[in-house]
């Protein structure tokens, strides 16, 4: 998920933690009072011994690792909805016992129900993103709406949450530490937000909603995969001139492994803008172009317009019913935002210096081209001006980043900034679930310690989900001893020929160290409670973006960004072009990002939900002045972050959100003369990285930064007027 191109994954739900911190949240309770709390909450639950081979506790290495050599979509499901009834019967032993509620009996033991079944889950999410076959995909249509059921039933429990309720309310006269109270009230809003305090009839209503938009989501995210697996054949020579010759190899082998001749450019957006960028043939961009923005608009068995009508029609049913004007107001109660008017109002302030650096791109690009600029045109005539411009080609600075390069770059960031070092594990010390997975022991570099296991995925494949996103199998704790952590990152790169280097351009580079630094805040984590490591949705994104920003220091580039084939560093003369262009087509990546983000925000807003969304969409961007040259960078019918979850419904705002601190903190490095300073770096591994949230996100950067973010660094990065 990239902070200028916001090159973003799918919507997955990730609870980002992170280890081992100086940074101790005060208030935190002693080590023998953890002890005496888990066994008083351990001894609540009832002692069961799971069956399914998938419930079972991970062994082998590292404290255990996720047994992906034994997964099968069957035992799978098996391992599910056995997990479901174990939990089940842990919830009604909390909610049924005879005993005041206390803090240990209710929240700890809280935290430990379920342990089976989250450990099926976390192969489960893998197997259906990662690998989603056609097995897989069945097996989730089958157990969506069974899981969801089964988090209903947990959320209307009146007996349980009485119990929540009765700790959280007099957390002060309990002398709850700060992290405690933290915790428990928490959880007692997030109950009440989620129906816990509606009627019976309410709940039933409820429950039937949340049910109908699980088996949405998950019909959703598949139509849109099925989408993904089609391609444009080019059958001539002519269709891909231009393409640079890594991109033509790639498209050559997609076509041979479809059993066609020529090229094939894969539906998915790491095949499909390469050949934007810089395929000469405008017919054939065009094609390429359709079939990519109309994913899920084709009115054939994978459209998703009626998918998407249900899903924003029931969002609303379930705002009403639970006292919310619409689902925005809802989805925002627990985000820095706090209210759609103050995400508005600051995508308001970007949109329309934006949309006016957009008229300035599209005369350079037309007095080139002799033609108006259409969408297929817009990244082909950008290169053209940015070479024009400032000497400056794409091509160029690919040869200085191949891929396993930028993979040891952003290791080497993690050990000046963090003090973590990555070692290579050989192939076969851990299973893994698809042999091109690479793993990583994670290390603290001056004790030798061990922090944890980083799982590396960087291929597309057929079933696979689009985009870059990371993963956390296993978050850290300390509440029943510490937990190692479990991370993964996940991208999309299509394979380079055999034996051929696979350069990857800056965008990308700078993807990969975004989506490393959601790893960095799961690896980095120094809290207690695995509840308190989620943080809110306009936050998450924020210790990622700022990560990227590192590609380009000079230490990284004279270690690892040398040329594939001279092993000379990048030049200076070569950043110094990439510096000057750094704001080149920043209105287009934020128009592109924008206008997703303020249609997501519209949809969700609406006093009456729409039922023809192609009609909302083109209304919504009319309102908007959409520039006709660009499209959105998510258009409904493919925007799996709005509904697959509710994970970024009404918060796809959240990366410029984020941006706002990742621009802000970049300008605290940059100010102190050294990118890599120990102490600014020191300070932002424990307040902003290991305290998780355990503590407010704002009042964090408050004392990170010892004042509130500044919005002008944003604007500055992006290259706009700053009043």
């Amino acid at each position: 998920m990239h902070r200028r191109q916001i090159l973003v994954g799918g919507a997955s739900l990730i609870a980002l933690s992170g280890c081992t911190s100086t940074g101790a949240v005060a208030g935190r309770a002693s080590a023998f009072s953890l002890t005496e709390e888990a066994r008083i909450a351990r001894a609540i639950l009832p002692t069961q011994t799971p069956g399914a081979a998938l419930l079972q506790p991970w062994t082998g290495p590292y404290e255990g690792v996720p047994p992906w050599n034994t997964v099968t979509a069957d035992g799978l499901k098996t391992a599910i909805i056995e997990g479901i009834a174990l939990r089940r019967a842990e919830i009604e032993a909390i909610a049924n016992n005879p005993e005041p509620a206390t803090f240990a009996n209710t929240s700890v033991a809280l935290q430990m129900a379920g342990e089976p079944l989250g450990r099926a889950l976390s192969l489960f999410g893998v197997m259906t993103g990662n690998i989603g076959s056609a097995d897989y995909q069945a097996v989730q249509r089958e157990v969506s709406p069974l899981l969801s059921a089964a988090g209903d039933e947990i959320t209307f429990n009146a007996r349980l949450f009485g119990r929540i309720r009765a700790v959280a309310d007099t957390a002060a006269a309990r002398g709850l530490t700060a992290e405690k109270t933290r915790l428990v009230e928490r959880s007692r809003d997030a109950f009440i937000r989620n129906g816990a305090a509606l009627n019976e009839a309410q709940k039933a209503e409820l429950g039937r909603i949340n049910t109908a938009l699980s088996r949405a989501f998950t019909s959703f995210g598949q139509k849109v995969v099925e989408d993904e697996k089609t391609w444009t054949h080019i059958p001539t020579e002519a269709g891909v001139a231009g393409l640079p010759e890594s991109n033509k190899a790639a498209a050559a082998a997609a076509a041979r492994a479809n059993g066609l001749g020529g090229w094939a450019i894969v539906n998915t957006r790491s095949s499909v803008d390469p050949l934007l960028s810089f395929g000469d043939d405008r017919a054939t961009r065009e094609a390429v172009w359709r079939k990519f923005v109309n994913r899920g608009d084709n009115g054939d068995a994978n459209d998703t317009n009626a998918l998407i009508a249900e899903i924003v029609g029931l969002r609303h049913e379930r705002a009403r019913l639970l006292g919310f004007a619409n689902h925005a107001e809802w989805r925002m109660q627990d985000t820095m935002a706090g209210t759609p008017a103050a995400a508005m109002q600051l995508m308001e302030r970007v949109w329309a210096p934006a949309k006016a650096r957009v008229v300035e791109e599209v005369a350079d690009m037309r007095a080139l081209a002799g033609h108006d600029i259409e969408p297929w045109d817009y990244l082909y005539y950008a290169e053209k001006v940015r070479k024009a411009k400032y000497d400056l080609d794409q091509n160029e600075m690919k040869a200085y980043f191949d891929l396993n390069a930028v993979k040891r770059g952003a290791f080497y960031m993690a050990e000046r900034l963090y003090g973590l070092e990555f070692i290579p594990l050989a192939a076969g010390t851990v299973p893994v679930f698809h042999p091109d997975v690479e793993v990583f022991e994670v290390r603290d570099k001056a004790s030798g310690r061990h922090v944890g296991v980083f799982y590396s995925d960087d291929f597309a494949r057929s079933g696979k989900r689009s985009g870059a996103w990371a993963t956390t199998y296993r978050s850290y704790s300390t509440y029943d001893g510490v937990k190692n952590v479990l991370s993964s990152n996940n991208n999309n790169f299509i394979k380079a020929a055999e034996g051929q280097p696979l350069l990857i351009s800056l965008d990308d580079a700078e993807t990969l160290f975004h989506e490393f630094g959601h790893a960095l805040h799961s690896l980095l984590a120094n809290y207690t409670y695995p509840a308190l490591g989620g943080t809110p949705r306009d936050y998450v994104e924020y210790p990622s973006q700022v990560h990227e920003h590192w590609v380009l220091s000079r230490p990284i580039l004279d270690g690892f960004m040398r040329h594939y084939e001279t092993g000379e560093p990048m030049p200076q003369a070569l950043v110094d072009k990439i510096e000057a262009a750094a704001t080149f087509n920043q209105g287009y990546a934020t128009v592109s990002y924008l206008s997703s983000a303020l249609v997501d925000m519209d949809l969700h807003t609406q006093a009456t939900p729409p039922t023809d969304i192609d009609a909302f969409e083109r209304a919504s961007l009319a309102r908007l002045g959409m520039p006709k040259e660009i499209v959105m960078r998510h258009r409904l019918p493919q925007f799996n972050h709005l509904f697959t979850s509710d994970a970024y419904s009404a918060g796809y705002y959240s990366y410029l959100w984020s941006e706002v601190m990742d621009a802000d903190t970049w300008a605290y490095f940059e100010e102190s003369g050294d990118v890599f300073n120990p102490d600014i770096g020191a300070r932002y591994k424990a307040i902003i990285l290991a305290e998780g949230n355990s503590s407010d996100r704002a009042e964090a950067y408050r004392r990170f930064r010892g004042r509130d973010p500044d919005v002008a660094a944003l604007l500055r990065v992006r290259g706009f007027p700053v009043s």
